[in-house]
């Protein structure tokens, strides 16, 4: 039979090759094809049965009749020397079959003279397949391939395994488990000697720079390249050498396992031996950190030794009556699931215990005269109580499986006890281990760390980035723009592009202005000069992102728009060739196409931004560098086809003529809004919907969408299988419901709100299922959770349309929105889809129902198309949710006026929102808020004036205390709200609110004093005029404290003023018509959050509140004016002194820059710097010489 079988393996091999050949010549590979013809059944052929005694998934292999079997003992191995000639350096082809009970050795080795080497190992009980090239020269301990599969190989079953190399691609096949690999880098090639070994590396003078053990098993239709190494070695062949004891039989002894299943297990065993010691030994396995191992009675002193895991070691412990207990701990991680030896012994003066022939330590036993065997031995666990028995597990039973059991020596015979001679037993399985490695495969996602027990797998998502029974779910949002509608501000953020999906997440800035903007950037953004290039030698920079090309064409495609600002410098540098127009330089993409458009131009037109607006310096060309003109110029434009980004690499050519010089530089990618979050689609009927392709989630699958609607039920999704389905639903209005099949009957989970979901507000849903459970979450409520039932199908399998807003059956569909679904991190386009079917619309509006509350500070929420935005017109904030709150420092003398009105008549007839203030109105009610920062006293903080002498003053008086003046009729004094419970010029931010109701004041100070008062001056503001802040120009009828904090003004920060809807700061740093603003003296935008110190404008503003404190004298306000006016005079003294002094400096710059150019062209040829200060001074040379006959004139 064996050399039938090696002729069938020779034929396939020429046939292999063939096709082997075939593929090197059309360069061409599919990974999830074989790398060679599929093997026929009888390569790996067996004389295997499955035993009788037990169940599928315990099989227990007979003994080999000896054709085509060899048996190692561990320290025997066969070399296989060949014709180097013969083979293929590229491409090998290895298969066989083996079974041991040991956890370590090496199956084959071939090695080279400098290193290289292919090596497949067992350690641990998984097969680690080692290539390492001494091309790749890396360390001696690492191997450029290092692959892993398989598990609990050491289980003495038949596991087959097959290699297949060619080149750079790898095969690595171990039973039903494949590993498909392309390595990276100089790997084509290894060079290797002559020679094979299997089972060890024995030939003399080999030396490995890892651990190793001999094989000691069985080898089964071992093949080399077609060869039959078994067969070889059988008809002694000169070709293969046994070194060793070696054997064609397979006979190594067995060893009956049996496996404890269940927390209830326990093997009950007698010992007649009489002996004045308790002794044991045996091995186990097991997942489980803690249970019984053993317990053992000591008849005469009514006690027991107890042996048992806790946290992965092991403890060892004697009981006694009346006396303190005897404890030993050895081992750590006994828990691997990797086989353990175990051997204890009690005695009257010594306490033992060995873990893997580790001895740990002896404890003397005090007080115990005698010990003596003869009780029972429980392993695994204790009978019930009502047996009777002593046995006591306080960590409860083993599950888990032993071998090899001795009591006082003396084997226990398996068998006897499996056919009721010998013992009792309950919940085992004998003669096989049933373990099973269940993070193989590894179900845990992206990265997670597989973690297990006998019954479960557990998923570690530390620093993953995920989270989640299986590490699926992702913890960061897909794009700034979600980030943006949790209300999160400008930011470096973590984006998952795809997800749940492969692409890992990766960090990036988000601006957040009125749309999200995502700015990707790389290694290129400074200035790059290039010179001395031509065709034949070429410039080609390259620019590397901080995310992958992957990461990025998903960050991409998601945005609603992208662009990349290119700029090209260029002296006598030319981007066409004007003769045949050939490209000179260009830039190339994701795409990996030669782009020759520039700067706002559409591709394929080659132009540049100046070429299409028609302001090229020379008419006669679409681009300012093809002039070719002896001065520097440039190109630049924003490049948005979004195909085409980023840009990865500009190529320059036309630099290697006299003076010719160019430069560079690429800003980052910018990309805004987000498609997905605002796809939509409105379902008008219950019978509409719209159907896409079957949903693939076979092992884990995640839908999560937006919805919004009225009606009180309805079906969001559903998608069939012959059996098995998934579907979500509102089933009421307060009940959302995941119900899903995976083979064993429907099961639903669901989440029930205190609040109805048929608000018509948005509501976000996301479900999953997996592995291990199935969960859905809607909005913030807690999480429900279904454990996987453990007899359903691993795969989820769904074959019919997948259906949105509605069934197939045209029944209980849904009414209302749904937005952003997503199916695994993929975005289904339900707008694409929904402009070809009937009964549902594209889009859906209403989103300020849901998202109006993130407009903060009076900020109104305004409908988009797509989205929503937040108008802060009349808010004293600015921003994209108008929270940033806009302050102003201000200098001495300084103020801003906010004129309501220049006159009264004109009032009558405007329709600004400021004339609602005045004119024949009564202002009865008004709401003010602001904050401030200062340190001096008096000042003067708002100001409100009308044509009726009528005003509103908040001022901090002489002694610190904050004073709020009504002067709501001319005949009457002022009411003063007094605030002098500390001193408000402290140098402190404060915040105050004033909200009147007619003749009612409240007020609020520093969100925690509060007060209520009753204006006794009247109950109207006639004719608003002015609001002003800081120093009071013009001369007013006031009383005396007014009028001395008017004069002094206020020197300090002043944030986020407004009174009702006007916000005078606002206007004032952000003008726009027709608001009437005055600004007087030096207010500068700053912030009064910011602490002292930490930029120019707070050490100025801190220098102010030092340098600048202090009083003027209250009997003198109006001479203080007088002084202020006269330094107003001597101010435009001062300027016009300025300007002189300007026209003198302006004609010496001149003639300073004539003499820097003229030395720079002499030096020219010898400056070879590239930076970008250097091409900078340059250009502004060149501009100044271009103007300096204007400024002569001038």
């Amino acid at each position: 039979m064996g050399s039938v079988t090696g002729a069938v393996l020779k034929m396939l091999l020429l046939l292999s090759t063939q096709n082997w050949n075939r593929v090197e010549a059309g360069n061409s590979y599919d990974c999830d094809d074989p790398l060679v013809s599929a093997l026929p059944q009888a390569s790996f052929s067996s004389s295997s049965e499955l035993s009788s005694s037990h169940g599928p998934g315990f099989a227990r292999l007979n003994r080999r009749d000896g054709s085509e079997v060899v048996d190692l003992d561990g320290k025997s191995s066969l070399l296989y020397r060949f014709d180097q000639k013969s083979l293929s350096p590229i491409k090998d082809i290895i298969s066989l079959k083996f079974k041991t009970m040991q956890s370590d050795g090496v199956l084959l080795h071939r090695e080279g003279p400098n290193g290289d080497h292919i090596t497949l190992q067992l350690r641990k009980g998984r097969l680690f397949l080692l290539i390492n090239s001494g091309e790749a020269k890396l360390p001696s301990t690492s191997a450029l391939v290092n692959l892993t599969l398989g598990s609990l190989l050491d289980d003495q079953h038949w596991h087959s395994v097959l290699i297949q190399r060619l080149g750079k691609l790898i095969n690595f096949t171990v039973d039903e488990h494949r590993h498909h690999f392309h390595a990276r880098g100089e790997f084509s090639f290894l060079n290797l000697d002559d020679e094979i070994s299997f089972g060890g590396i024995p030939a003399p003078g080999k030396s490995v720079s890892f651990p190793h053990r001999n094989f000691h098993g069985c080898l089964e239709n071992l093949y080399y390249n077609g060869v039959n190494i078994i067969d070889l070695a059988k008809q002694q062949k000169p070709q293969i050498i046994a070194m060793g004891n070696v054997s064609f039989a397979c006979s190594q002894p067995q060893s009956m396992p049996v496996t404890f299943l269940s927390s209830r297990s326990y093997l009950a065993l007698p010992d007649f031996s009489g002996e004045e010691e308790v002794s044991a030994t045996f091995q186990f396995r097991t997942w489980n950190k803690a249970g019984l191992l053993l317990f053992s009675e000591l008849p005469l002193v009514s006690g027991g030794v107890l042996l048992f895991l806790s946290d992965g070691k092991l403890k060892l412990n004697l009981s006694q009556p009346g006396k303190l207990p005897s404890d030993i701990t050895a081992g750590v991680g006994l828990n691997d699931g990797q086989w353990h030896s175990v051997s204890l012994s009690a005695t009257k003066n010594h306490l033992n215990v060995a873990v893997d022939g580790h001895m740990a330590s002896a404890t003397p036993l005090l007080g115990l005269e005698q010990i003596y065997s003869g009780g029972t031995y429980y392993f695994g666990g204790c009978p019930d109580k009502s047996f009777g028995s002593k046995c006591r597990s306080p960590l409860g039973g083993f599950q888990g499986c032993m071998r090899l059991i001795s009591i006082s020596g003396k084997v226990v015979d398996l068998i006897s006890v499996q056919q009721g001679s010998l013992g009792n037993f309950s919940d085992l399985q004998i003669d096989s281990c049933g373990i099973s490695d269940r993070c193989l495969p590894n179900y845990c996602e992206h990265g997670g760390e597989c973690s297990q027990s006998w019954s479960t797998f557990y998923c570690n998502c530390t620093n993953t980035g995920y989270r989640g029974a299986t590490c699926h779910n992702s913890i960061y949002e897909q794009s700034c723009e979600a980030y943006k509608h949790r209300g999160n501000a400008s930011g470096f953020y973590y984006i998952d592009s795809d997800g749940s999906g492969p692409l890992e997440p990766f960090l990036l800035y988000c601006n957040m202005t009125e749309t999200a903007w995502t700015i990707i950037q790389h290694n290129g953004s400074d200035l790059t000069r290039v010179r001395n290039t031509n065709p034949e030698n070429p410039y080609a920079g390259f620019f590397k992102y901080v995310a992958s090309m992957e990461q990025l064409q998903a960050t991409i495609n998601r945005a609603e728009h992208c662009e990349q600002e290119l700029t090209y410098y260029c002296k006598k540098s030319r981007l066409v060739n004007k003769q045949d127009g050939t490209p000179l330089s260009w830039w190339i993409g994701r795409t990996n196409e030669t782009q020759t458009y520039w700067g706002g131009s559409s591709p394929d037109l080659q132009k540049c931004t100046c070429g299409l607006e028609g302001n090229c310096i020379d008419s006669q060309y679409y681009c300012n560098c093809d002039a070719d003109w002896n001065k520097w110029t440039n190109d630049t434009g924003l490049l948005s086809y979004k195909e085409h980004l980023p840009v990865t690499k500009i190529v320059i050519t036309d630099t290697g003529r006299p003076h010719s010089e160019a430069a560079y530089k690429l800003g980052p990618l910018l990309c805004r809004g987000d498609r997905s979050f605002w796809n939509s689609a409105s379902f008008d009927t219950e019978a509409s919907y719209l159907h896409f392709p079957t949903f693939h989630g076979e092992l884990s699958a995640d839908v999560s969408f937006f919805f919004k609607t009225t009606a009180s039920s309805g079906v969001f999704l559903e998608n069939l299988g012959i059996t098995d389905f998934i579907r979500i639903e509102l089933r009421s209005p307060t009940v959302v419901t995941f119900s899903f099949d995976v083979g064993n009957g429907p099961f639903e989970i669901s989440v029930q709100s205190p609040t109805h979901f048929n608000d018509n507000q948005w509501h976000h849903v996301r479900v999953e299922r997996n592995m291990k459970e199935a969960s859905i979450q809607v909005d913030q409520l807690t999480p429900e959770t279904q454990p996987a039932p453990a007899d359903g199908h691993v795969l989820l399998q769904l074959n019919s349309q997948l259906f949105v807003g509605g069934t197939a059956t045209r029944q209980r569909g849904f009414l209302g929105c749904i937005r952003s679904l997503q199916l695994n991190g993929m975005t289904l386009d339900l707008e694409e889809r929904a402009q070809v079917t009937p009964e549902v619309q594209p889009g859906c509006r209403g989103h300020c129902s849901s998202y109006g509350k993130l407009c903060r500070n009076a900020g109104k929420c305004r409908e988009r198309p797509t989205g929503f935005f937040c108008d802060c017109t009349f808010s004293a904030y600015t921003g994209p949710f108008c929270s940033n709150e806009i302050s102003a420092y201000f200098g001495s003398g300084s103020s801003v006026i906010y004129n309501f009105q220049e006159n009264y008549l004109f009032s009558k007839n405007s329709s600004s929102h400021a004339a609602s203030f005045h004119g024949d109105t009564k202002l009865s009610r008004e709401m003010i808020k602001f904050s401030f920062r200062t340190t001096r006293t008096p000042s003067l903080l708002l100001f409100v004036s009308s044509f009726y002498k009528e005003y509103l003053s908040i001022i901090i008086a002489k002694n610190g205390s904050l004073q709020i003046r009504y002067k709501l009729n001319r005949y009457q004094e002022p009411d003063v709200i007094n605030f002098d419970f500390k001193n408000m010029a402290d140098g402190q931010l404060h915040h105050i609110m004033i909200n009147r109701e007619e003749g009612m004041v409240f007020v609020e100070i520093d969100d925690n004093t509060r007060r209520e008062v009753h204006l006794a001056s009247g109950t109207e503001f006639s004719a608003v005029k002015s609001l002003v802040l800081g120093r009071i120009l013009e001369h007013s009828d006031v009383d005396q404290e007014t009028a001395l904090a008017g004069a002094q003004g206020f020197t300090g920060c002043l944030s986020a003023v407004q009174l009702s809807h006007v916000a005078p700061l606002k206007a004032a740093l952000y003008p726009s018509h027709p608001d009437p603003v005055t600004v007087t003296g030096h207010v500068t935008e700053s912030s009064c959050v910011a602490q002292a110190g930490t930029d120019a404008t707070s050490r100025e503003r801190t220098h102010s509140f030092a340098d600048h404190s202090g009083t003027i004298d209250d009997r003198e306000p109006l001479a203080n004016a007088i002084k202020s006016d006269s330094a107003v005079i001597g101010g435009l003294i001062a300027v016009v002194i300025f300007i002189l002094l300007c026209i003198t400096a302006i004609a010496v710059r001149i003639y300073q820059q004539k003499r820097l150019y003229k030395r720079s062209e002499a030096k020219r040829s010898e400056n070879v710097d590239s930076a970008e200060a250097v091409l900078k001074s340059e250009l502004n040379i060149q501009n100044a010489v271009n103007e300096n006959q204007k400024e002569y004139f001038f």
